[in-house]
């Protein structure tokens, strides 16, 4: 009986062998993979950089005189009008000033007037006539000055804008010329502002196209073009300053935001290039890597040429035509020839 269970067992154990033997050497399916199609693309690679969305122009006021600051009217963030007074310095000394050159005008002109008549009469001479004419001249001038200066005694605001920074506060003594209020004009729009490296410099030329994204507006692409171009480098950073002006949107944009710039130079347009993902590159040397191409269910291994490399893709000079599907996910454990089964992007 002992010898019939052994037998058994062992036949069972061969049975069960046999058929593991068979289902191991059972042909498998197809490797899944995930293809996507080559596209068409710009000639040459995009710049990517930061920057700071400002308004064109910023307009830093000022006296025109020196003097204590009496009142100023406006907050930071606050938007004015133009001709709206802003602030304002104490004017009794400017007041005086006026006032002195007023009355030695006045003196003067009456000395003027008295020595025609007494050139008339032959009582002075004509130089001491002269003489009395250049002194009215010159104290007229004296009053017109002072008269400017007390018009400029008060800011008012030139152009519809904002308060972007407030420089000083009341009761101060500021000096002529002293930047008191810096005023963002809301009708030049707003430019983007950055620096670019040297060998990125020389591809953008005035005119090139621009899309923006802000942090403040993270669901937002703006539009926008380079509106000027250094042409030396900032002597601290070393970098070639960057305008770009933004086309005019709807949004409440404000001066300061965070910006990322990206600028399509014009040798970009000028031509194109196949893209394809970075993730279908299996290997390479150099500028000469592979990748695979779906030829209906099977993969066929295909030696291209890297002309460069834009963010999560890569532009190339030759081996793949635009519309050909190439293998991203898996591609590194497919053969060329194998069968495939494309799974769709979930």
């Amino acid at each position: 009986m002992r010898i019939v269970s052994l037998i058994l067992v062992l036949g069972g154990a061969f049975t069960a062998a046999g058929c593991n033997s068979t289902a191991n050497n059972a042909p498998s399916g197809p490797t899944p993979v995930r293809a996507v199609a080559a596209v068409d693309g710009p000639a040459a690679p995009t710049i990517r950089t930061n920057g700071l969305l400002v308004n064109k122009d910023e307009i830093r006021l000022s006296f025109k005189v020196g003097g204590v600051l009496k009142h100023i009217a406006v907050a930071e963030g606050e938007h004015v009008r133009k001709g709206q007074k802003l602030a304002q310095i104490e004017q009794a000394e400017i007041n005086a000033q006026v006032e002195q050159a007023r009355q030695a005008h006045e003196k003067s002109r009456r000395d003027a007037e008295r020595g025609e008549r007494l050139y008339a009469d032959k009582v002075i001479s004509l130089e001491q006539l002269q003489d009395l004419r250049t002194q009215t001249a010159v104290t007229e001038a004296a009053l017109k000055s002072a008269e400017f200066n007390w018009n400029y005694a008060a800011i008012v605001a030139p152009r519809d804008g904002t308060v972007l920074r407030r420089l000083a506060e009341e009761r101060e003594l500021v000096a002529a010329g002293t930047p008191v209020l810096v005023l963002g004009a809301q009708d030049q729009g707003f430019v983007v502002r950055t620096g670019l490296a040297d060998r990125e410099i020389v591809q953008v030329k005035i005119g090139d196209l621009a899309q923006i994204k802000l942090d403040a507006l993270p669901d937002t692409t703006l539009a926008g073009k380079v509106t000027e171009i250094a042409s030396a480098a900032d002597a601290n950073s070393g970098m070639f300053n960057v305008e770009v002006m933004l086309d005019r949107v709807d949004l409440p944009l404000k001066s300061g935001l965070v910006a990322k710039l990206t600028i399509v130079p014009a040798s970009a347009r000028a031509g194109e290039r196949v893209y394809i993902p970075i993730s279908a590159i299996v290997e390479g040397s150099g500028r000469t890597a592979s990748v695979f191409v779906l030829d209906k269910d099977r993969v066929r291994r295909r030696e291209v040429q890297v002309a460069f490399i834009d963010n999560e893709t890569v532009a190339l000079a030759s081996g793949v035509a635009a519309g050909e599907r190439v293998i991203t996910d898996g591609a590194l454990y497919v053969e060329d020839g194998e069968q495939v089964a494309v799974q769709e992007a979930g």
